[in-house]
């Protein structure tokens, strides 16, 4: 990791200027890209194609995709009921348990959200109204890892917040099927229907819908480049949550903190692919070199240990800094994703801290108890978003209309400077239709 020494090197490295730019691939995607689509092809281009097709051609275009890419071919795009129900015997009881204690924290946290988020009134002269959205898409990657966490997180709030219908889309195998944790966690979850399709196909058929997968107001989920160009193109046609990008982390650190948690909770975020950041913002400088040793150790006994090193050497950052006061001002200006306190009475800086996806207080609260089985949600604002955006939540799924109403000595009372705001837009009619009722 790349050790950054002062407030203003700090702020200098971690600061989050300008746009994520998406399109970038790697040289072998590239070469793939080229062989399914037969002509040199950008990955936007890619995108434009499928959605292009999907939207003309619908199932033919999303079952002729689905083998191009992923090397199933089929007819039936859907999980049928029993291959849910057979997806029980073929994981182990004990994940079954845990999903099912998840799934309990997560709807529990996401009612209480409920609770006190969500009341219409409608008062004498205004008010506004709830409701859930009537059908939601959700989307789950399926790569080199299996993701039921992400089925319970997307689904439930959903569920929680009264939406009618969740469709959901995640990759098939080679042979078609789909893993049957996930399977598992989707009929936990209350998801109503499950597709075998991935990618960029599965955002246009849920987009647009086709004969199999009907048309959704809005999809969530992470995915890969090809899923965020998807979303980011069909945004306007449906609703989306976010345009997720790599996982992060950052962890602010003072001289009594474990080294050992430290290094852990950083390869926690380095596992998972090439590109996650992960930073640890320090006043230790002895911490910060006893991190690097632990780093080392704890990286050579890793399954994943090419992928974490590969993140470390690429996207790693320790940052010391001379007072936790620097530390907070550098996270916020960070806006990370995931944010560790690691400090002693880290429960009193939580007022300090103003940008950030999840606050993880002190040293037993690790980023991935909150991927998995505290509650809030695990999909979070990336790339520096938590300036501005929010976690997964209830709002996601509800959409408030408003109510106006009106009796005669209220409309006397507000009518004339009504008109008089409309003529001075040049809007003669507008008047009218306000001048006309207090004539009457």
């Amino acid at each position: 990791m790349e050790i950054i020494k002062g407030f203003e090197a700090a702020k200098a490295k971690l600061s989050r200027e300008g746009t994520v730019e998406l399109g970038k691939v790697s040289p072998r995607t590239q070469q793939r890209l080229n062989e399914i689509f037969g002509r040199d092809i950008t990955a936007a281009e890619a995108v434009t194609q499928i959605l292009r097709d999907i939207k003309e051609k619908g199932d033919t275009a999303v079952i002729d995709y689905t083998f191009r890419i992923d090397g199933f071919k089929t007819n039936t795009l859907e999980v049928s009921r029993k291959e849910i129900q057979d997806a029980y015997s073929q994981v182990g009881q004990g994940l079954v348990e845990a999903l099912k204690v998840a799934a309990e924290r997560i709807r529990r946290f996401h009612q209480e959200q409920k609770d006190y988020l969500c009341h219409g009134v409608v008062g004498k002269e205004w008010g506004q109204l709830v409701r859930p959205l009537a059908r939601s898409g959700l989307y789950t990657p399926a790569s080199t890892a299996v993701y039921p966490s992400t089925v319970l997180m997307t689904a439930i709030p959903a569920k929680v917040a009264g939406v009618k219908e969740l469709i959901h889309c995640t990759p098939p195998r080679n042979n078609g099927s789909v893993p049957p944790a996930t399977l598992v966690a989707a009929d936990l979850a209350g998801v109503d229907r499950v597709f075998r399709i991935g990618g960029a196909q599965a955002i246009g058929a849920m987009a647009y819908g086709t004969q199999s997968v009907p048309k959704v107001d809005k999809i969530c989920g992470p995915g890969n480049l090809f899923v965020t160009l998807a979303k980011q193109a069909v945004f306007g046609v449906v609703d989306i949550d976010a345009l997720q990008g790599p996982s992060e982390v950052l962890i602010i650190a003072d001289e009594a903190a474990n080294a050992q948690y430290c290094a852990a909770d950083l390869l926690a975020q380095a596992e998972h692919d090439s590109l996650p950041q992960v930073v640890l913002v320090t006043t230790s400088t002895r911490l910060a070199l006893e991190v690097q040793k632990e780093l080392e150790k704890q990286l050579s006994v890793l399954p994943r240990q090419q992928t974490a090193s590969e993140a470390l050497a690429s996207r790693a950052v320790i940052a010391i800094v001379n007072s936790l006061e620097e530390a907070i001002q550098i996270s916020n200006l960070y806006a990370p994703e995931h944010l560790e306190l690691l400090i002693e009475k880290a429960e009193s800086y939580i007022d300090q801290i103003n940008n950030a996806g999840c606050i993880f207080v002190g040293e037993l609260a690790p980023v991935p108890i909150g991927d998995y089985i505290a509650g809030p949600n695990h999909s979070l604002p990336t790339g520096g978003t938590a300036r501005f955006s929010s976690p997964l939540n209830i709002a996601d799924f509800i959409k408030f209309i408003d109510v106006v109403k009106m009796n005669k000595p209220l409309l006397k009372k507000l009518g004339p400077s009504a008109i008089t705001i409309a003529r001075a837009e040049g809007l003669e009619a507008h008047a009218r239709s306000i001048a006309i009722r207090l004539t009457d």
